[in-house]
């Protein structure tokens, strides 16, 4: 079975009124997948929470101990977009390790999907729109530190560009950055990935699915990565908040079946994160992250 990571903290965090973030939509996504019919109930694993010395492997031990100690500055807690907590602390720390643990898993089953992840804007010493540290970064480091891969390939379809995993990507020759993103969207600035494709407003499904077959099939020949970690963010969705790039839910789905099914068919392990989507409907949001599961249900369901 697929190997399916949460924990209940990551909806627990306790936002002010009319906050922009959707934080109840993990647990609502949840109960959408079991309710549906799509995962059951043995699948799902609880990480640990990461350590503050794996996260130093690739953030600054100021920046991190301050964040921990709840002294970060008033201008650095804006700039995250969350209002500092005890709750944040420990949100923060099991979603880290829920990604940590799904690269782990996937090393075993081939595949493992988080039910959270995907903060691609937290740099090396700062945090930025609702991402305090870098899951997919510290994912990528770790299991090239742990032997588990020599390079390991980041494949980001959020729709915003991931500024923060391209700057610390940028000193680790080991890992491949890669963003499809939006290009008239937030960051304003956008720093280079190893590998960017900036996409017009109202690209469509076709479009949209073109230059990610082209983009990926291509750098999977060319960079022959031992892992790839995926932040499937649903944001480029039509209806999304924030999102401007007009794809349709099955426009979703045939996009998490392209990249898991080349992951698949290169017999490359993957590991997906769920990553950003808005919207006030955690319905809408549920149908829309759910498009992962179901695309990974119609690829690894038939091997067992």
């Amino acid at each position: 079975m697929i190997p399916l990571v949460y924990h209940t903290s990551y909806s627990r965090l306790v936002l002010p009124p009319k906050h922009q973030f959707p934080i109840t939509k993990y647990a609502h996504l949840r109960q959408h997948l079991l309710e549906h019919g799509l995962v059951c109930e043995s699948q799902f694993i609880s990480p640990e929470p990461v350590s503050s010395a794996d996260i130093c492997r690739i953030h600054d031990k100021t920046y991190v101990e301050a964040f921990l100690e709840g002294n970060l500055a008033p201008a650095a807690i804006r700039r995250l977009g969350f209002p500092w907590s005890e709750d944040l602390v420990i949100r923060t720390l099991h979603s880290l390790g829920g990604s940590v643990t799904s690269a782990r898993l996937a090393f075993t089953h081939g595949i493992a999907l988080h039910l959270a992840g995907g903060y691609h804007h937290a740099h090396h010493d700062f945090g930025s729109g609702y991402c305090v540290f870098n899951d997919l970064a510290l994912a990528a480091r770790l299991m090239i530190d742990e032997g588990r891969a020599d390079k390991v390939m980041i494949v980001d379809c959020d729709v915003h560009q991931g500024d923060g995993t391209a700057t610390l990507c940028a000193v680790m020759d080991d890992v491949i950055s890669v963003s499809l993103h939006c290009d008239a969207n937030f960051p304003s600035r956008k720093p280079p990935s190893d590998y960017d494709v900036p996409l017009p407003r109202g690209l469509g499904d076709q479009g949209y699915l073109d230059s990610l077959s082209q983009t990926l099939s291509y750098l999977i020949r060319l960079e022959k990565p031992d892992a790839i970690l995926y932040d499937a963010g649903v944001d480029i969705h039509r209806d999304d908040n924030l999102g401007h790039l007009d794809v349709s839910t099955q426009g979703l789905f045939e996009r998490d079946l392209m990249v898991l099914g080349m992951a698949k068919e290169a017999g490359i392990p993957i590991a997906a994160v769920i990553g950003g989507g808005y919207s006030a409907n955690p319905l809408h949001l549920s149908e829309r992250h759910s498009q992962l599961f179901i695309a990974a249900n119609r690829l690894w369901k038939q091997d067992n």
